[in-house]
């Protein structure tokens, strides 16, 4: 049989400091993503809130009938 390799001094210390590091980066991604995500809704919701705006105006304006003529 063979015998397993001999470790190299201090290896779990540095096992344990790579698993740590891998640790602290995948929280701060799913932090990231989580703050990209929450952005992201944020500004879909402004964007819709100015769609609505928007046409609002253009009924204020008497304007909404010759410009869903132009788009269809």
């Amino acid at each position: 049989m063979d015998a397993p390799a001999p470790e190299a001094p201090g290896g779990d210390s540095l096992r344990d400091a790579a698993e740590n590091l891998l640790q602290d980066f995948e929280e701060r991604f799913q932090a990231l993503t989580a703050t990209l995500s929450h952005r992201m809704e944020e500004m879909g919701n402004r964007i819709a809130e100015l769609q609505k705006n928007v046409n609002d105006l253009m009924v204020q304006a008497g304007i909404e009938n010759s410009v869903k003529e132009q788009m269809t």
